[in-house]
């Protein structure tokens, strides 16, 4: 009967997979690679954990964890149980550390031991305390001055008290987070760096099994040495984006979107491009149709606003962005023809439809327009 189920999975899931996308998103393995390789050279000592929460930035949460997970990392980091749940279900042996907020119950029902739980709070952490039956790892997140998660300095002693009431709570790393380390000199991290350099000592001596302390993610990277810390969560800078990009770190972006051309026409001097009229054409022209739209993580802020690339010649796009389309305007390129590939996010930096200029024109970060690529968009790893 295991057999059969097991089968009829593999089966599923095959047929899931198994058509032609009209959107593909290409995931560039060098390009990770390379990018982890360029943080583990700043500092020799710290080891680097991946951040692999929110589908990896939008990136795949399964390709790219396959793809680190023959590296000696100290653990992925993951933002919930679910997440965690999934990699393992992919057969990801790397330890895996649930950074979010984690439901008691989950807590209590996981029984994989590289499967790690966050603690942030004293309300958290009694109830770990008071219930847990079976030896698990944690780690315990401090707030050193950002005040979202993380238990207060105030409060660190009464955490401890707890922890060391029930012989099943193992801590095996301590973490917090900074708020404003993508700023040079910045008197935040400075005191965020106090309360962090009080708070370990405390731990190491109450705790001396302990192997991880860390605080810094991406942008982190620039302080790293003033901390007494031992590991980075690489998120933003995995991918090939710097927060700090005054440093110029030569990181490769590792995501393109690419789609097909679904619809070609001519338009007259005065018609309309979609809803509500906001493009009218001041000209004969040619239009091209393509199957992207908000759904598939193009924001509508490039409603008349952003491009695509068709036969490397930018393309405006004309009319608001809908759901599942866009129209774009194709009159500079010959020999357009349907099925045509478009590039509609590009990894090249000085392209007007890169990651970081769409996000200009959004007003936003890099970080949103790449969450917000859906989980459904076939990923394929390249190179």
């Amino acid at each position: 009967m295991l057999v059969f189920l097991r089968n009829f999975i593999r089966k599923f899931r095959k047929s899931l997979t198994d058509y032609e996308p009209l959107v593909r998103i290409k995931i560039s393995r060098s390009a990770l690679l390379h990018n982890y390789e360029v943080f583990s050279n700043i500092q020799s000592d710290i080891k680097i954990a991946p951040v692999l929460k929110s589908n990896a930035y939008g990136h795949g949460l399964i390709p790219v964890a396959k793809i680190l997970d023959e590296k000696s990392v100290p653990f992925f980091v993951v933002d919930s149980y679910y997440e965690a749940l999934m990699l393992r279900n992919e057969n990801i042996k790397t330890p895996i550390l649930v950074i979010g907020y984690s439901f008691l119950s989950n807590i209590i029902k996981n029984t994989d031991k590289n499967i790690i739980f966050t603690l942030s709070t004293p309300h958290q952490v009694r109830e770990i305390a008071e219930t847990l039956k079976q030896p698990q790892i944690f780690h315990i997140k401090c707030d050193t001055g950002m005040n979202r998660q993380g238990i207060r300095y105030e409060d660190i002693d009464y955490v401890i008290s707890l922890i060391q009431s029930n012989k099943n709570i193992n801590i095996d790393g301590v973490c917090s987070h900074l708020a404003d380390a993508d700023v040079e000199n910045s008197l935040h991290v400075e005191r965020q760096k106090t309360i962090w350099n009080t708070v370990v000592p405390i731990f190491r001596s109450k705790f001396n099994a302990i192997r991880y302390f860390h605080i810094s993610a991406t942008a982190g990277t620039q302080y790293i040495k003033q901390f007494d810390a031992n590991v980075v969560r690489l998120g933003i800078g995995l991918y090939g984006f710097d927060p700090v990009p005054e440093r110029k770190l030569n990181l490769i972006p590792a995501l393109e979107m690419f789609s097909v051309v679904v619809g070609i026409k001519t338009i007259k001097r005065g018609d309309f491009v979609g809803y509500n009229a906001t493009f009218s054409a001041n000209q004969e022209m040619k239009i091209a149709i393509i199957p992207v739209g908000y759904f598939e993580g193009i924001d509508r802020r490039l409603s008349n606003s952003g491009t695509i690339y068709i036969q490397n010649i930018v393309c405006s796009i004309i009319g608001r962005v809908s759901m599942n389309m866009v129209s774009v305007d194709v009159s500079s390129v010959f020999n357009i023809k349907e099925e045509d590939e478009v590039c509609v996010i590009s990894k090249e930096l000085s392209n007007k439809n890169s990651v970081t200029s769409i996000a200009g024109l959004c007003g936003t970060i890099p970080y949103e327009i790449l969450v917000r690529i859906p989980e459904r968009l076939r990923r394929e790893v390249i190179d």
